[in-house]
């Protein structure tokens, strides 16, 4: 079996290094903040450019801290617009409406699945303030037409960078991370991050992530408890250095698919084969998904949906049931996951592309 991604493995080569971190944090006796954290929120720091990176608890918090922290400094209001992605992952839509802000949804492009730019304009009105951008699979969004509306119509751009680990960003945005184990650089648990360039937000950031407090006991804001753990801080540390090894090896795999598979039942991704894109993810379409699956997973090829029901059709948001958005409907009920990751060998590439191209 070829699966789709074989975590157990993927962390083994770790292993002697990880062990090695779990005795330094037990042998400190420092559990909550400590030098691993710091470390890494150095390290991703420098590894993304920015002046700032704030460790917390999960992707979907970092995210919900963004918002609150806009609205703390004044630049958000409870009430506020949010265009975002019709097509995302339901914690990007969830971190707008636990900031009780409101998300906008807009379509995205059949052909890169990532926002359309040109339908972000008719969806602003006078209580849209911010977009936010999901680089979905590891794409890099159309960043110079977003900015430029942005700029247009003053609204903040913040991106969802939960599945773009390592892409190369435009732009001195705020980015939300994930470090779920399955990510390009993923923890043994949860984990996230904010990176910033803005002095204050990161100052307010840093406090809200820890009770609104920067000194222990005096809170300035109403803050949560969300801090990347030492212990996954300690093991991201180990993992950095290889992330962009990682991605390259994504990157000729999905050169290999892009090449190779020939079926003409399967509409391959697009990609300039430049470094817009990470893969995180390597998602095909067809038209009978489940038939596909079927096929593949009985040849030995484990696949995965992402995603098979779209944030307007989930039973959590009745009143947007009956919306339609045609494009995205389109992508969740075709899209599927082929295996793509570092441990994957060459033979098991051409075997995923030999399957694919029988059927």
């Amino acid at each position: 079996m070829i699966k789709f991604l074989d975590l157990q493995q993927l962390n083994l080569g770790y292993q002697e290094q990880f062990q090695e971190k779990m005795k330094l944090v037990l042998d400190k006796g420092w559990f909550i903040l400590g030098d691993e954290v710091k470390s890494f929120e150095t390290n991703f720091a420098n590894y993304c450019g920015s002046k700032h990176c704030i460790g917390v608890g999960n992707g979907l918090d970092a995210l919900v801290l963004i918002f609150k922290t806009y609205i703390q400094l004044g630049k958000l209001q409870k009430g506020d617009e949010v265009i975002v992605p019709a097509n995302t992952y339901i914690a990007s839509i969830l971190a707008i409406l636990q900031a009780d802000l409101v998300p906008v949804l807009v379509e995205p492009k059949l052909e890169t699945y990532n926002i359309n730019p040109d339908l972000i304009e008719e969806k602003i009105t006078s209580k849209t303030k911010a977009i936010l951008l999901v680089h979905l699979y590891g794409q890099l969004c159309e960043m110079d037409e977003i900015i430029a509306i942005g700029y247009k119509h003053d609204l903040l751009i913040i991106e969802d960078a939960a599945q773009a680990h390592g892409l190369i960003f435009k732009g001195s945005h705020t980015r939300a991370f994930s470090f779920y184990p399955g990510k390009n650089l993923g923890a043994l648990g949860d984990g996230g991050a904010i990176t910033t360039n803005d002095d204050e937000l990161a100052r307010v950031l840093f406090s809200l992530r820890n009770y609104g407090s920067e000194k222990k006991y005096h809170n300035e804001f109403v803050g949560i408890n969300s801090r990347l753990d030492e212990l996954q801080a300690a093991f991201l540390n180990v993992k950095l250095p290889n992330l962009d090894a990682d991605n390259d090896k994504r990157r000729s795999i999905a050169k290999r698919y892009l090449s190779e598979i020939k079926s003409d039942k399967i509409v391959l991704p697009t990609w300039d084969f430049s470094n817009n894109h990470v893969f995180h993810l390597f998602v095909v379409r067809t038209e009978n998904r489940q038939n596909l699956q079927d096929y593949l997973l009985k040849n030995g090829i484990e696949t995965v949906i992402h995603y098979p029901i779209p944030p307007h059709k989930q039973k959590a948001f009745p009143e947007w049931n009956n919306l339609s958005f045609p494009i995205t409907e389109k992508i969740h009920d075709e899209v599927l996951s082929l295996p793509i990751s570092p441990i994957m060998t060459d033979d098991e590439v051409s075997i995923v592309i030999s399957i694919l191209n029988k059927y």
